[in-house]
């Protein structure tokens, strides 16, 4: 099937005309934006690109607690809260050892204690002290860091 031809042709007048709700003269789609109409012979020089500013530098990583063992030694226990024996556990007779797991932060203070081995009757004396203990700084590099250790606590009626 022929194509019929063209009743019209388009003048460089007329094509200004056809650009329908969108007027694009003087520019093309997907320009420049902040361009002048017509644009800039050369295009832009790097006087006239307005760069972003830099992106901020990322936080500082907080690593997990460096575990105590091997190579790395405890720090020095500085102040040392005894557990106080609870009346109930020496009425009842319960000796024996809670060992539990502290985790110490970076200023030698005791933030967390978790029990590992449990006397029922004791482990609250027993964290309860734990948690009054302080410790010299680990220093890494020379930054303190927090660390985890195991504390293990005998109760005995003996003493």
């Amino acid at each position: 099937m022929p194509v019929a031809p063209a009743n019209e042709i388009l003048t460089e007048s007329s094509a200004a005309d056809v650009g329908g709700e969108e007027d694009w003269t003087g520019g093309v789609e997907g320009g420049v934006p902040g361009g002048i109409p017509g644009g800039i012979v050369g295009g832009l020089t790097a006087a006239d690109v307005v760069l972003p500013p830099p992106a901020p530098p990322p936080a500082p990583v907080d690593f997990a607690p460096v575990r105590v063992g091997g190579a790395v030694t405890a720090p020095a226990l500085v102040t040392r809260v005894a557990p106080e024996y609870p009346n109930i556990a020496v009425n009842a007779k319960i000796q024996g050892v809670v060992i539990l797991e502290a985790v110490v932060g970076r200023d030698g203070g005791v933030e967390e204690v978790k029990i590992l081995r449990s006397i029922p009757l004791l482990d609250a004396a027993a964290i309860a002290a734990v948690r009054q203990w302080r410790y010299s700084p680990l220093l890494l590099n020379g930054e303190p860091q927090r660390f985890v250790l195991t504390v293990t606590l005998s109760f005995s009626l003996d003493s």
